[in-house]
């Protein structure tokens, strides 16, 4: 089990690249929870809301009303989601700004004190190894949930769209699946 100073010591290696990774990743993780806790939670009581006052509305306005809360579901479904994908998109970046803040490490050492400097070269090919491989990682976790909060979303969706078109508010399936 890694401990405190494991981690203190990898990012010590890393730099002030895996720090700026694991910012950037907390506020992504963050917004992937909250979107789980919303898709989970929140939307559907809100979808309960929405269905009740489609059925209490009158037949003429009905269809217009089923169209404005789709569309206001949607929004509220999506709420985050862009920000998830630009964050996810900008850590594997950053582990390349990582990469190469550790090479220009690694040919400082060079530069300075020739090939003799194994330590220093092996300190700026570390930097850029670990900021490769945490950017990557965190990438890769954020792309993988996105695309379940997306199936998540469009399940949601669906599932509004059809108890708008049903008028069927007793079914309490529709709600928990």
């Amino acid at each position: 089990m890694l401990t405190l100073e494991d981690w203190l010591a990898f990012f010590e290696r890393g730099g002030y690249v895996v720090v700026l990774i694991l910012a950037v990743s907390c506020i992504m993780w963050s917004l992937i929870v909250e979107r789980y806790w919303f898709i989970t939670y929140s939307s559907r009581a809100h979808d309960r809301r929405m269905v009740e006052a489609w059925l209490k509305a009158t037949e003429h306005s009905r269809e217009w009303l089923r169209k404005a809360m789709l569309i206001e579901q949607h929004s509220l479904l999506q709420q985050f989601m862009p920000t998830i994908k630009v964050l996810t998109a900008i850590l594997p970046l950053m582990g390349l700004f990582g990469t190469v803040t550790g090479m220009i490490k690694t040919f400082d050492a060079i530069t300075l004190f020739g090939t003799g400097n194994i330590r220093g070269m092996a300190a700026g090919i570390s930097e850029a190894m670990l900021t490769t491989m945490a950017g990557l990682v965190t990438a890769l976790s954020g792309m993988y949930f996105i695309s379940e909060l997306q199936e998540r979303v469009i399940a949601a969706e669906h599932r509004l769209a059809s108890q708008l078109t049903n008028g069927d508010s007793d079914n309490e399936e529709a709600f928990d699946g």
